[in-house]
């Protein structure tokens, strides 16, 4: 959807506008929750969001010196129910950072569905890592699962420790469901950039992908020696089951492939005892 360079990785410039969020006031780190905007490397600016770990609870395994960063899916954003579900169930696990990709929410920019949004994921875990954590995991939804695969996939450069893909496609443009051809419909049509501006609050660019971008299968080789975790539902609307078997023959052995049975697709439909699974595998792989 942009002109940018695919699989740049940005560093994050914090700007000095920081305060209090006010749905986790009660959760500190020596202080209180940060909201802030992160500038990214192409100028946008990314409303952003740095919750502390909640105190120990019985079956999970909290670790202090661990963050996840959380890659929402297409037309979310950091203050959606479902993000902020899934930030309270991680937050049993380590801290906590959401952020709104650009276009979406607060966020400044266009949507570029996948493209430039890797600079938004690596302004946020560049900003995970300067609040002091040695371990960072990156667990992305949908769209925001295949930017974690190709955010990953600059090796040690991008600064991650474990990489979790839920719901995420293999390979680009495909049709196959409906769900993707009325997506298509709206990234690519004037009417639909207008259902996506104010139906959906998701401002899209109306530029397309010059050059493609790195697909997600192959992106996914260059990920080793990371930890990767690949998750999909069975019930998935949007993409059918070769998509995760797909990412996980191209991970090879450094890989590991959960097919959820009876899930559906992306933030809504991953239930709290998977999001718990999930935080149990980050800590025990994230090194």
């Amino acid at each position: 959807m942009s002109t940018g360079r695919a699989g740049h990785v940005a560093r994050s410039t914090v700007r000095s506008t920081i305060r209090p969020y006010s749905e986790t006031g009660g959760v500190t780190r020596g202080g209180a929750p940060l909201r802030t905007f992160l500038r990214t490397t192409d100028g946008v600016a990314i409303d952003s969001v740095y919750e502390p770990g909640a105190p120990y609870e019985p079956g999970a395994s909290p670790s202090r010196d661990l963050v996840f960063v959380i890659a929402h899916g297409f037309t979310g954003d950091a203050d959606r129910p479902h993000v902020r579900r899934v930030a309270r169930t991680l937050a049993r696990y380590g801290s906590v950072v959401t952020f709104s990709f650009r276009g979406h929410g607060a966020s400044g920019g266009r949507s570029t569905v996948g493209d430039r949004e890797v600079l938004d994921l690596a302004a946020a875990v560049g900003w995970a890592r300067e609040l002091g954590y040695a371990r960072v995991a990156t667990v992305g939804f949908s769209m925001g699962g295949s930017v974690v695969l190709r955010h990953a996939a600059a090796g040690r450069d991008a600064g991650v420790d474990a990489v979790v893909s839920v719901s995420a496609p293999a390979r680009w443009f495909y049709r196959g469901t409906a769900p993707m051809r009325r997506l298509h419909w709206l990234v690519t049509r004037p009417s639909g950039r207008l259902v996506g501006r104010y139906g959906l609050r998701t401002r899209i660019h109306h530029r397309q992908w010059d050059p493609v971008p790195v697909s997600p299968v192959e992106a996914v080789p260059r990920i080793a020696p990371t930890p990767l975790l690949i998750v999909h539902g069975d019930q998935d609307g949007y993409f059918p089951l070769d998509h995760p078997r797909t990412l996980a023959a191209a991970a090879g052995e450094h890989g590991e492939l959960w097919i959820e049975a009876g899930m559906g697709h992306a933030e809504n439909a991953a239930p709290d005892a998977l999001l718990g699974r999930i935080g149990d595998w980050v800590v025990g792989r994230a090194s």
